[in-house]
């Protein structure tokens, strides 16, 4: 099955007008992927083993400041947001609505106890492994829409076009910079945190596949000149 692109955020608006309940059912796909994507989070918190990259820096500023860790979560999404705008990444719908949600939904499933912390071994090792793949699939569900990127998505394609370095590299410099700087805050690392850097892309990666979403522009094929 081929790819299916992305609408932009503007033509998804259009949809309220022209047909409500697609639009509908895109909002509620956005929402229930970043109460999803939170929830992954929280798993990655309670294993045990070590929290993912971003989740470790937040934990380190909730550690050293009055914060819970989604208003830190939410703290920092607002400034990458507006970094990104300062370099030209126009902040989406769906930007703002990670921005706010994520954090706000992570503080709600940390107060009502709904993930219990991982004990054993083989149950912390599930737990991560959850973690990942809930992660992946609620990364897809969010994308899928189309209502914009996350703010740390955006944060990265700002310092991409500002260094002009590939995008993998960028994406390794940041998620390690904010792991030290986490750590160095007293945030929840462990090897857990190594470990889901190492699979999540691939998580990543096979739910945009099952979603069909496309990341990449398709290059036309070159025309042959026909013989005479």
């Amino acid at each position: 099955m081929p790819s299916q692109k992305l609408l932009s955020p503007v033509a998804n608006f259009h949809l309220l007008r022209d047909d409500p309940l697609q639009f509908l059912g895109k909002i509620s796909m956005l929402m229930a992927g970043l109460v999803i994507f939170s929830l992954a989070m929280v798993l990655s918190l309670k294993c045990n083993l070590g929290a993912s990259s971003w989740a470790v820096f937040h934990d380190g500023i909730s550690q050293q400041t009055p914060l819970t860790l989604g208003q830190a979560t939410i703290g920092v999404g607002v400034a990458m947001v507006f970094v990104s705008w300062a370099f030209g990444i126009k902040p989406g719908f769906g930007t703002v609505a990670n921005m706010l949600l994520v954090g706000l939904w992570t503080d709600v499933i940390l107060w009502s106890n709904l993930v219990p912390e991982a004990q054993s071994y083989p149950a912390r090792i599930a737990m991560l492994l959850a973690a990942v793949v809930t992660l992946g699939f609620a990364s897809a569900l969010y994308i899928k829409p189309g209502f914009g990127a996350g703010p740390r998505d955006s944060f990265m394609l700002a310092i991409t076009r500002l260094t002009n370095l590939r995008v993998s590299v960028v994406r390794w410099s940041i998620e390690a910079t904010v792991i030290v700087i986490g750590i160095a805050l007293g945030g929840d690392f462990g090897i857990g945190t190594i470990v889901f850097s190492m699979l999540i892309g691939a998580s990543v990666g096979f739910f945009f596949n099952l979603f069909n979403i496309q990341t990449r522009r398709t290059v036309p094929a070159p025309v042959r000149a026909s013989g005479d």
